[in-house]
């Protein structure tokens, strides 16, 4: 038996987001000398914010599901080395940082959220 809610799903795309952004993170980390490579990444915010408005079931160009992917792509504004590579290695580090919070955070949100279902069900079977 399964049991979803709303707030969970919404975890679980938090989560898949987070762990987008680490591997985004990482992927340009190890592309740091690799001649005209240029920094991926997108948006977390406007994805979660997306994915809500998707399965909220609003309709539109902007809306998506919960499973639909993030729109990832290349990151304007950087500084270019002469060999075409905008990896910034500052830039990345705090994006991992900042990712690893987000991580964090909804573990401890879907944590609550599982204790508070666990809480709803034992005073049903009172």
């Amino acid at each position: 038996m399964q049991i979803v809610t709303p707030m969970a799903e919404a975890l679980n795309r938090y989560l898949d987001l987070s762990s987008l952004e680490l591997k985004l993170t990482a992927q340009n980390m190890a592309n740091v000398d690799t001649p005209g490579y240029r920094t991926v990444g997108f948006d977390f915010a406007e994805e979660m914010s997306r994915s809500l408005q998707g399965s909220s079931g609003a309709e539109g160009p902007g809306a998506a599901g919960p499973d639909a992917p993030a729109h990832t792509g290349l990151v304007d504004g950087l500084l270019e080395r002469p060999d075409g590579n905008n990896v910034s290695m500052d830039r990345e580090g705090m994006k991992m940082a900042e990712a690893q919070l987000q991580f964090q955070t909804g573990v401890a949100l879907l944590k609550h959220e599982f204790s508070r279902v666990e809480d709803a069900i034992r005073d049903d079977q009172k």
